[in-house]
């Protein structure tokens, strides 16, 4: 594993793109100790004052952030990184920019935050990864399910069999097409559509509760990006439980976002569904009433990028989610077109 000394330093960030996720990063970072939101980069947008208006996005609002008049703002991406005094990079921009901004990053020696997905494709995540095993930086793929509650809550139960073993799970993950920067969603040669864009979660998050797939065979079809903006998938997993995941931009408008899952365990059924709000893990267990589960702590991105900041400060690699996961998260996604596109299963392993 790879070390660094300590610090009990407050790290240095900087988010570059300041979009809807760079956004909201930027407002997960202000929640953390330890972390200092110490400069953006964005080649068209830029704070006023250390004001950065809001952008609409599906989890969050719009509201305008206040980072203060000492924040440091880039335009030039090359000046950014060579900035002595910023630690930590976290690209929060278009997928076809990740693979030379992230490599670029770790070369100049700084920490590197990378949003999903983390290339289009498995051969480009490679060139990230590979650049990553001789850089001096941490590299961290935001996979941000993995520490969502309710989620990572899932993990556990089925890590430590508390119901039994898992018989049956599906994930489902649906959304209105996005309505922000539709221009690079809409390419689906470089963004993947909802299959790269929204799916991936899932599958990551399969990968990361059951192993890596020994195979994958999946149906979709492709509405607005050229790619593939529906899909359900079945996951072949070493446990033998039945698993399997939907994807999906083609939600009529006013929708809106949703995700949801439900677990048949031996002993217990489990139910999420985030339009139950703070009640959206239910557990239903043989003999005892059933029973919902209050879902406590900060979201998703808070848990992510705390980690990276708890690392970053201990010395030591991001162990909750790695560069190589992110690799076969996209491994993954690439399997489900190629079975989408033969109508046959295809094999990862």
């Amino acid at each position: 594993m790879k070390t660094k000394p300590s610090s009990s330093r407050p790290v240095n960030v900087a988010v570059v793109g300041l979009g809807f996720m760079g956004v909201t990063h930027l407002r997960s970072y202000q929640k953390i100790r330890g972390a200092k939101v110490f400069a953006v980069c964005d080649a068209v947008r830029q704070p006023v004052n250390g004001i950065i208006p809001g952008v609409g996005g599906n989890i969050h609002g719009a509201d305008a952030l206040v980072l203060g008049p000492k924040l440091r703002a880039y335009q030039d991406y090359e000046l950014l990184l060579a900035d002595p005094d910023v630690d930590l990079i976290d690209l929060c921009v278009p997928t076809p920019l990740h693979v030379p901004m992230a490599v670029a990053a770790l070369k100049a020696g700084k920490h590197v935050v990378c949003e999903k997905p983390m290339a289009r494709d498995a051969v480009a995540c490679r060139k990230i990864v590979q650049a990553a095993k001789s850089a001096k930086g941490f590299l961290m793929p935001a996979m941000c399910m993995r520490f969502w509650p309710g989620w990572s809550w899932l993990k556990d139960a089925v890590a430590d069999k508390r119901y039994g073993k898992v018989l049956a799970a599906r994930f489902r993950r649906v959304s209105e097409s996005p309505g922000w920067n539709t221009a690079s969603y809409f390419d689906g040669k470089n963004s993947g559509g909802a299959l790269l864009d929204l799916h991936i979660h899932d599958s990551d998050f399969i990968q990361f509760v059951f192993g890596l797939p020994k195979s994958v065979f999946a149906r979709g079809i492709t509405r607005f990006s050229g790619a593939i903006d529906h899909v359900v998938a079945q996951y072949d997993v070493d446990c033998g439980a039945v698993v399997s995941a939907e994807g999906t931009w083609l939600m009529t408008k006013g929708h809106g976002f949703g995700m949801s899952y439900t677990i048949n365990f031996e002993k217990a059924t489990v139910d999420f569904d985030s339009s139950r709000g703070t009640e959206a893990l239910r557990v239903f267990e043989e003999g005892k009433n059933p029973k919902t589960l209050k879902i406590k702590g900060d979201d998703g991105y808070v848990g992510e990028l705390r980690h990276m900041i708890e690392s970053i400060r201990a010395g030591k690699a991001p162990t909750i989610v790695t560069p190589e996961d992110a690799l076969n998260a996209v491994r993954i996604c690439e399997a489900e077109e190629k079975s989408i596109a033969t109508g046959k299963p295809v094999a990862l392993r």
